[in-house]
């Protein structure tokens, strides 16, 4: 990959972004459409999911006490200022894991862009089809800049090598062109100077992957923070570099070292659409363990036993490891539910023994199962290792390949080499309702449940509410 100073008729790169996003921000196909209009779902369904963590109470009565104007509902506080709002249902939307997955760039798009998205429109009172317009560009551009940092040739993402979560980075940037969208008589060069001066503000570094901590389920909120805070800014008038990306000082120099492929950004800008192709998350952990929870749930169903299982290999492509198994002994061995969402031998015991959801649940990632003495027998027999096969087929799928030796001596494998959710095993719209009301049925009742879905799937349409009405049914305010 290299870098330099791409143009498209003397037009740098966020120039050519935020064209296409005004562009965008009052038309989209309808199969774009369609896919924001689903993910809107998911992400309402998270936030409210996600209202009863630990962590989401501290980011929440953060939120609570920074005070500011009324202009935008942050689920579980009320009304606050657009930019609060935005960090609260951010930090919700990524707090379980659960959130959708943009491949090959391996980033979570939505949990960032739909927030800020939400908050700006209802601080303005931005229309509901200029609210789908503007989601699908930021996520659009959420995922272009990310996958700029794709390198084609070790089949990884560059900022993922650094140690960058490239999620919350380019989810600023994603978040800051849709919020500026949202604002009254925005211009493509608003929306150049709030991309811009966002790359000032995305941050996210992922070692709490590897080792613990609770930091990552701020990046999200952070990033739609950011996006509305820098749209606002380009608003009053504040500027960013027109060179903002590709500069000798710019975004990828500062992050990747000037390793980047601008083509990424540029080619079917506005003519070939990512955003209906970004993976769904059917299961409520980090998206490197789905393969596996599917191979061990298709071995349980089988007929294989948590007792019948002597030994256990998961193979997966070798840059995962280090998420999922690495230390291995704190994979075996995770302290609290959290962690147990980055742990290769958690997913398949939680496969083998079976749970809730469409293989597992929410309900099977909790502190006291992460500590059960029984998933601890079985986690200590579980080891995880690369594997040339998986190698082949990452980052556009997280393979797995789970080698179970029995008591009595048989050898079994199971391959799971295409995750659920995209589009080689998509999830069918009554699975997404069923996850959206799983989610949101553990504190809506029924009724509530019913009307927030209809209403979050017309948003836009002739039947649509208003943002601010849509919001007020997922409010949770005390």
């Amino acid at each position: 990959m290299t870098g330099g100073f791409p143009s498209t008729n003397g037009l740098t790169l966020v120039q050519q972004l935020a064209q296409f996003a005004v562009a965008a921000r009052n038309t989209v196909p309808v199969e774009v459409a369609t896919s924001v209009r689903r993910r809107l779902l998911d992400v309402l369904g998270l936030c409210v999911a996600a209202t009863d963590l630990d962590t989401s109470r501290a980011a929440l009565a953060f939120v609570a006490d920074q005070g500011g104007q009324p202009q935008a509902h942050a689920i579980g506080v009320g009304r606050v200022s657009a930019a609060w709002a935005a960090f609260g249902n951010g930090v919700l939307a990524h707090s379980l894991d659960y959130d959708d997955t943009h491949l090959p760039s391996i980033l979570h798009p939505s949990a960032s862009v739909v927030p800020a998205a939400l908050a700006m429109a209802e601080r303005t009172g931005a229309a509901g089809e200029q609210v789908v317009g503007a989601i699908a560009a930021g996520l659009e551009i959420c995922v272009r800049t990310g996958m700029a940092g794709y390198d084609r040739d070790s089949n990884n993402s560059t900022f993922f090598e650094h140690g960058q979560h490239a999620t919350s980075i380019c989810g600023a940037v994603g978040s800051a062109a849709a919020a500026a969208l949202l604002l009254p008589g925005a211009d493509a060069k608003t929306v150049a100077d709030a991309m811009g001066i966002a790359v000032s503000m995305a941050s996210g570094v992922i070692e709490a992957n590897r080792t613990g901590g609770t930091v990552k389920r701020l990046h999200c909120g952070w990033a739609a923070h950011s996006g509305v805070v820098a749209a606002d800014l380009a608003h009053r008038g504040l500027t960013g570099p027109p060179t903002a990306l590709e500069g000798r000082f710019g975004f990828y120099q500062a992050f990747l070292h000037g390793r980047f492929n601008a083509s990424e950004i540029s080619d079917g800008l506005g003519e070939r659409w990512e955003v209906p192709l970004i993976f769904f998350k059917p299961y409520p952990a980090n998206h490197f363990t789905h393969t596996a929870v599917d191979a061990a749930a298709a071995l349980r169903e089988k007929g294989i036993r948590p007792q019948d299982i002597a030994s256990a290999h998961l193979a997966v492509a070798t840059p995962t490891v280090r998420t999922i198994g690495e230390p291995l002994e704190v994979k075996q061995r995770p302290e609290t539910g959290y962690q147990a969402q980055f742990s290769g031998p958690y997913a398949v015991a939680a496969g083998l023994i079976g749970g809730g959801g469409l293989a597992v649940g929410l309900e099977d990632y909790t502190d006291e199962l992460a500590r059960d003495p029984f998933r601890r027998e079985l986690m200590a027999k579980i080891t995880v290792g690369g594997d040339p096969e998986c190698d082949a087929i990452y980052p556009h799928q997280f393979p797995a390949i789970l080698t179970l030796r029995t008591t009595d001596g048989r050898e079994l494998v199971e391959k799971v080499l295409a995750n659920r959710g995209g589009s080689k095993r998509p999830l069918t719209d009554a699975e997404l309702a069923r996850k959206f009301r799983s989610n949101v049925g553990r504190v809506l009742p029924r009724a509530s449940v019913d009307a927030a879905e209809e209403a979050a799937l017309a948003l836009g349409t002739a039947t649509g509410r208003t943002v601010a009405d849509l919001m007020s049914m997922f409010a949770l305010t005390p």
